[in-house]
């Protein structure tokens, strides 16, 4: 059986819902597109995020390549997973789309306090930061930031708020291109 890719979909805070883009791509490609499941969505443990996502990676690698998917806090919990995961377990991540990292340094929401500070450890694998002009949870300039220090290409689509199912993407065809690239 040839390695088929799976793409490792990592929601951020209260979880991606049936409008969003995350959500739309799993359904039309469940085969290939698995939601790393947290234990709870609205209060969010740094360290069981990141546990959840090292054993997701783990068990996707046996299969073939994996490629990261992540949404807001996603990005977060993927940036502190490369920072602290083996180099033999980031060998087996292909590459990875971060859309609108949520700068938890600077949200003052009690349940995103675990999260700080946000890693910012170089990605040892092609990665894509996606961040719109007015995303509420994160500006253009601190976008930038994580994009520079995790090494990654930096994108900026325009003014859609925090790329979401608020943001009336449907199923994002923009998005699907930059993760083709990868």
């Amino acid at each position: 059986m040839p390695d088929r890719t799976t793409y490792l979909v990592l929601p951020g805070y209260q979880n991606s819902g049936p409008a969003h883009w995350q959500t739309r791509w799993e359904a039309a490609e469940p085969e290939a597109f698995r939601r790393v499941e947290q234990a709870d969505w609205d209060h969010p443990e740094q360290d069981d995020w990141v546990a959840r996502v090292d054993a997701a990676v783990e068990a996707a690698a046996a299969e073939g390549p994996v490629v990261l998917v992540a949404h807001s806090l996603g990005c977060v919990t993927a940036a502190r997973w490369v920072a602290g995961a083996s180099a033999a377990r980031t060998a087996a991540v292909r590459g990875a789309l971060l859309v609108a990292p949520a700068d938890v340094d600077t949200a003052e929401v009690p349940e995103l306090l675990g999260f700080r500070p946000v890693a910012l450890e170089r990605f040892p694998f092609p990665t894509v930061v996606v961040s719109s002009t007015d995303d509420p949870w994160v500006t253009p300039a601190r976008a930038r930031e994580f994009a520079a220090a995790w090494g990654a290409r930096y994108v900026e689509p325009g003014a859609h708020g925090h790329l979401n199912s608020d943001s009336g993407l449907g199923d994002w065809p923009e998005g699907r291109k930059l993760l083709a690239e990868l």
